[in-house]
């Protein structure tokens, strides 16, 4: 019997079709009166008949006819909206928003699969999972370290041993033991208590990385779930089943207690859940509708489960893997800059990078070379004031490997802390098969995370500071042989006036967001919790900063190119002729003003997306190999090629260059 589940006014329905060749119509009725049947005052209708509404999926919003068949109109157990005429829509809900878009009309289910083993997991494969471009299975071995882990909970059980967070409470209530037959409703209390997070949810694709982080810390068989538990936690995390799991709430010790409780919540069926099928509906319709069983949480499963940093260590990760791509692009961006400016290239000559020989440094300097005229590529534009009386450019331009090149090795240290928090066990207390015993430890303590996430923050934002410097020099007449900014008929036209201020403000607003939140702490639980992290929120911060790198970077991006605009006939290099290319692919150049967001939009997505280093990378790794004896190898954590190996990018034929 067909059956589907709709949500009328906040609650869900679970609707049986005895025939399915009932209507759209009447599965509206039938919802509206069975929420009628549920409300003490009928929900304010006298009966069905005064209901007038509207029928559409949860999957992308669409709208029914009430005169089509379910049979034609709906997939069994597909989840469904009715909208009552005349209420009033939420101001918070945006239909036509990206991200919104992106997720219930892109979204496919992976056939690939990526095996954890609790010790290998790369900040690319995370990210990469968190966009459901992989399934999960263990490996062999960490299924034995699971139950071998298990085989010494089950020990304690039986022994009736008194062990913190098995057979005692939890934080303050340490020392209180509790009986044996209460031990699983301790877990499920302990889930449902924590559970007092506030806030917007984790966007899917972050609560995918959540998942997928605490999936891999459980492999590596040191907190004792159930190697069944685990499986059924993998097999809603490969469903895309995803608990609603607001953002704020942790205080990074005893972990991140508050998000991991809500993701808990809605393994055990409890709470709301997503999933490309259903949109947001309670999380036992939603387990129910693919085929899935809520989890019964055996004893100390509900504090395995819970108890670690994955909250901070995933949005780290996702912050670490955007900083290295905005990194690289910003180098691109700001060497268009310097040929629009008609900046000179001997400050990045090799010799000079040599006497202070930061790896970060040396990298800028070398890819700015390769970008640049050369022999290798010759610019027409930099031809047009070779023999001017120009002897050294503002420091914006000057010392961009000086500014850049520490935010790279910036990256490169926070990746090595946040590679080694995701295989890290932070539970507490750690169960040792091999010892046949547990220890409390302290390892749930966020503060390496943090502190990390603070100096990323503080880091990439230079980037920003450097950019909306270099953003004054394009539209500011005085200090260019450019119009004011950037546009004919200045006065008429305002042309990237206002773009600056939008990136001032990023800027002035990131200078707040830089103040470290790991130097606080507040005693929670008693003063049991006596010192705590506040990684959660340098992890949020820290992604705050760079989307506002990479906006600010955008606008420079498309001034950069507008400035192009008033020096033709004449070209550029071939690299950054093809960047020019790509822009312009999205963004048509400024004739006269025009609404100017969406440039920007379409500008930062290019960054987001990395074309911009797609573009010109091939040309970078071309002119390395040709100059290896002035470039020294590169640290595989900080410039490795994976990414041009991964892209399988094609280096050009020397023709084009």
């Amino acid at each position: 019997m067909p059956r589907y589940t709709v949500h009328v006014r906040g609650e869900w329905l679970a609707v049986p079709c005895q025939d399915a060749q009932l209507t759209v119509g009447w599965l509206g009725r039938e919802a509206v009166r069975r929420y009628i049947k549920n409300k003490p005052d009928n929900g304010g209708f006298t009966s069905v008949d005064d209901a007038h509404f509207l029928v559409r999926r949860c999957k992308g919003l669409g709208l029914l006819d009430n005169e089509d068949r379910l049979e034609v109109a709906l997939e069994d157990n597909e989840f469904v909206e009715v909208v009552i005429e005349g209420d009033a829509m939420s101001p918070d809900f945006i239909p036509s928003q990206p991200e919104g878009v992106y997720l219930y009309s892109k979204y496919r289910e992976p056939e690939k699969y990526i095996e954890l083993d609790g010790d290998s997991l790369t900040t690319e494969d995370l990210v990469n999972l968190g966009k459901g471009r992989y399934k999960i299975k263990l490996t062999p071995t960490a299924e034995k370290r699971v139950q071998k882990s298990r085989e010494v909970i089950d020990s304690i059980i039986k022994e009736k041993t008194v062990v913190y967070g098995i057979t005692t409470g939890f934080g303050k209530f340490a020392r209180t033991v509790i009986p044996i037959n209460k031990l699983q409703e301790l877990q499920v209390n302990l889930v449902r208590s924590h559970s007092s997070g506030v806030g917007k949810p984790l966007s899917p694709e972050r609560c995918r990385m959540l998942l997928a982080l605490r999936i891999n810390v459980l492999a590596k068989g040191y907190s004792g779930i159930s190697l069944e538990t685990l499986n059924q936690v993998i097999e809603m995390f490969n469903a895309s089943c995803l608990p609603y799991v607001p953002e704020k709430g942790t205080v990074g010790a005893s972990g991140d207690l508050a998000p991991l409780s809500h993701l808990a919540l809605g393994l055990i069926g409890e709470g709301k859940m997503w999933s490309p099928k259903s949109g947001w509906a309670d999380a036992k319709y939603v387990l129910e509708a693919h085929g899935l069983k809520p989890v019964i949480l055996k004893p100390k499963e509900g504090l395995a489960l819970i108890n670690g940093t994955q909250m901070i260590t995933s949005l780290g990760c996702e912050a670490v893997e955007r900083a290295s791509a905005i990194a690289r692009q910003a180098d691109i961006v700001a060497a268009l800059t310097l040929e629009v400016l008609k900046g000179t290239t001997k400050a990045f000559d090799t010799d000079i990078h040599a006497l202070r020989p930061h790896r970060g440094q040396i990298e800028v300097a070398f890819r700015f070379r390769s970008l640049l005229d050369s022999d290798h590529h010759p610019s027409e534009i930099a031809e047009s004031h070779r023999f001017c009386d120009h002897v050294q450019d503002a420091y914006t331009l000057r010392c961009c490997p000086q500014v850049h090149g520490v935010v790279n090795d910036t990256i490169a240290f926070v990746k090595n802390i946040i590679t080694t928090e995701l295989n890290s066990a932070t539970d507490n207390p750690m169960v040792f098969a091999n010892r046949e015993e547990t220890i409390s430890g302290g390892n749930f303590h966020g503060e390496y995370p943090a502190k990390a996430l603070d100096y990323l923050a503080i880091g990439i934002h230079e980037l920003a500071a450097i950019s909306e410097r270099r953003i004054e020099r394009l539209c500011n007449p005085s200090l260019s042989e450019l119009p004011a900014f950037l546009v004919a008929e200045g006065g008429l036209n305002s042309g990237f006036m206002i773009a600056h201020c939008t990136a001032a403000a990023l800027v002035s607003e990131n200078k707040a967001l830089c103040h470290p939140s790991s130097v606080d702490s507040l005693s929670t639980s008693a003063a049991t919790e006596d010192h705590v992290s506040m990684g959660g929120w340098a992890a949020r911060k820290a992604l705050r900063v760079i989307e506002h790198v990479e906006q600010v970077l955008a606008i420079e991006l498309l001034a950069a190119c507008q400035g192009i605009e008033f020096l033709r006939p004449l070209k550029t290099t071939t690299p950054l002729e093809r960047v020019y290319d790509l822009v312009r692919s999205v963004v048509r150049p400024w004739i006269k003003d025009r609404f100017m967001a969406p440039d920007i939009e379409a500008a930062h997505r290019l960054l987001l997306e990395q074309k911009v280093w797609e573009v010109a990378a091939p040309y970078i790794e071309k002119y390395r190999m040709e100059h290896i004896p002035e470039s020294r190898p590169l640290s595989p954590t900080a410039f490795s090629l994976q990414f041009l190996h991964k892209k399988s990018t094609k280096i050009p034929e020397s023709e084009d260059l």
